[in-house]
């Protein structure tokens, strides 16, 4: 039996709109015919993510779809490189099974850096005889962003070997290399490595396009690069394409990659240029099991009031419509619980930190992934580093998960946090506790909250605490997007009422501990320096 589905038809290959209706047999569109005369509604190809770590979210893939479908989203480029980092190779695949459960098409990657570096603990390891496994696979489409661009340039054997694996099996490698420019870049990129989400401005991005690089321009819930990079689809529309990176759940209740477009054609930018990254250039890079709008294809396709805000009536994927007025047709799943958390309570003078005489500071930056780096004269009482609120240089502590071990304390400013603490077990990438405070006693509260539930994320002020739980991993909930939602902004307005101007804390917090962006971050085995991958301070 064969769907009619009547509209204005978006078709990209011709760059035209004409009214015309969907003939779909099965899953596939058998027919395109064009009418004199359709619905003032527009069918269009849905949209994809084009690099998402899923787990950003705190939802489950099939949590998570129920609510990009009703952006329009269809289908992900998913790196499960957090959960990875918890539970290794077992991770990733829970990750895809659970995302079988859902009709939104994911397609996950094999994460390149489990360990991300050397100098932090992690809870796992995927070894490049792991990478190659995986990459053989058809539940993997890519080898993931590949973060230790020193390890490409220095011809580390062990990142070469997961190059070269993914070169041989034919799938496509990510990049990662925040900053980098000229023959750096021209010899990552010259190692196979064929796209990049971390550019932060246009010069950096036009450089790595005139070395045939492919640019993700990233909007997500930290790192915020449109801005930045929109003028690139006046030069090298053929090239881009749209992702959120990371995405808290209060965020996607809002929007996702609809959001880029909606903001794009507002700029004036060509309609087609807009869709074609939007829609069609990650279906064709990475070889995705997602229709375009043509005959033969999957009918996976959005249909859309105008094409202004895109506010989308109707979702349909492999022709079953699995999103209509804002209503998905998701089922729940039993979800399992899997974790690793080993790390026993903390006292107080865990976090003391040994005086020196100028103390490397961390200086977050609102928006960014990237920290910049000063020195300070820190405030000492007892013979311990403390907070100095009038100042804004607040105590950081990061504090191994994965067995009992001496906490890792530094310093850092712009959390403007007056009398409190907040701490995270999303705490990029090896998930470790991340925790900013106010004094040390308050810093043990919210770390030792997430101690006793194993995770999640929690701030206390006074006699006040607040605790979102996320038991799967300490990265994603058992609950569903509304749930999460809300209880995320509960305690994102619990944190902002503590003084932080940080658009997103939590998320800010989350990147403190990320040894692979420039310049300096915190490891639990100290402070350190991101530019000479080298520590600054050890434990």
């Amino acid at each position: 039996m064969s769907t009619v589905i009547e509209g204005q038809i978006v078709d990209l290959f011709n760059r035209e709109i004409f009214p015309g209706q969907l003939i779909i047999e099965g899953d596939r569109i058998s027919q395109i015919n064009r009418t004199e005369k359709s619905p003032n509604r527009y069918i269009l190809p849905g949209f994809i993510d084009a690099h998402i770590h899923i787990e950003s979210s705190m939802l489950v893939p099939s949590e998570f779809a129920k609510e990009a479908l009703k952006h329009g989203t269809v289908g992900t480029i998913s790196d499960p490189h957090e959960i990875a980092n918890v539970l290794g190779v077992a991770g990733v695949h829970y990750m895809i099974e659970n995302a079988k459960g859902s009709p939104l098409k994911f397609h996950f990657g094999v994460p390149s850096c489990v360990p991300a570096t050397s100098f932090e603990t992690a809870g796992a390891v995927i070894n490049s005889e792991d990478v190659k496994t995986l990459l053989e696979s058809d539940d993997i489409y890519y080898l993931a962003e590949m973060m230790n661009y020193p390890g490409v340039l220095h011809g580390d054997p062990e990142v070469l070997k997961k190059i070269q694996y993914a070169k041989e099996i034919g799938k496509p490698i990510d990049g990662h290399a925040p900053g980098l420019r000229g023959e750096a870049a021209a010899q990552y990129i010259a190692a196979g490595i064929s796209t990049d989400h971390e550019c932060f401005s246009l010069e950096e991005a036009l450089d790595k396009l005139a070395n045939g690089m492919k640019i993700i321009i990233r909007e997500g819930s930290a790192a915020k690069n449109f801005e930045a990079l929109h003028p690139l689809f006046d030069s090298h529309p053929e090239m881009l394409m749209f992702c959120s990176d990371d995405k808290h759940p209060d965020d996607l209740l809002v929007g996702h990659i609809n959001e880029l477009v909606k903001r794009s054609v507002a700029l004036g930018y060509d309609l087609f240029n807009i869709l074609t990254a939007a829609c069609k250039n990650p279906v064709d890079h990475y070889k995705m099991d997602v229709g375009l709008l043509k005959v033969g294809d999957k009918a996976d396709f959005i249909v859309c009031k105008d094409l202004n805000t895109f506010e989308v009536d109707e979702t349909y994927i492999d022709g079953v419509c699995v999103m209509q007025n804002g209503i998905s047709e998701v089922r729940d799943l039993d979800i399992e619980v899997v974790n690793n958390f080993n790390s026993l309570p903390k006292k107080e003078d865990d976090f003391w930190l040994r005086p020196i005489d100028e103390f490397p500071l961390i200086e977050a930056l609102d928006g960014q992934l990237i920290t910049e780096k000063k020195l300070v004269k820190p405030s000492i009482l007892d013979g311990n580093i403390v907070s100095n609120i009038e100042k804004d240089h607040l105590k950081i502590s990061v504090v191994n998960r994965y067995n009992d071990s001496p906490v890792s304390s530094g310093l850092i400013q712009h959390f403007g946090l007056k009398n409190g603490a907040i701490a995270s077990t999303v705490a990029h990438d090896s998930h470790n506790i991340v925790a900013v405070g106010t004094s040390d006693e308050l810093l043990m509260k919210a770390v030792n909250k997430l101690i006793e539930s194993k995770g999640g994320l929690s701030a206390v002020s006074g006699d006040v605490e607040m605790h979102l739980p996320l038991e799967i991993a300490g990265l994603m909930s058992q609950n569903d997007a509304q749930y999460v939602g809300q209880k995320y902004q509960e305690i994102d307005a619990f944190v902002k009422s503590m003084g932080c101007k940080l658009h997103a804390p939590f998320m800010t917090l989350s990147f403190m501990a990320l040894l692979v962006i420039p310049k300096i971050k915190m490891s639990d085995l100290g402070v350190f320096d991101a530019e000479k991958f080298e520590f600054l301070i050890k434990v």
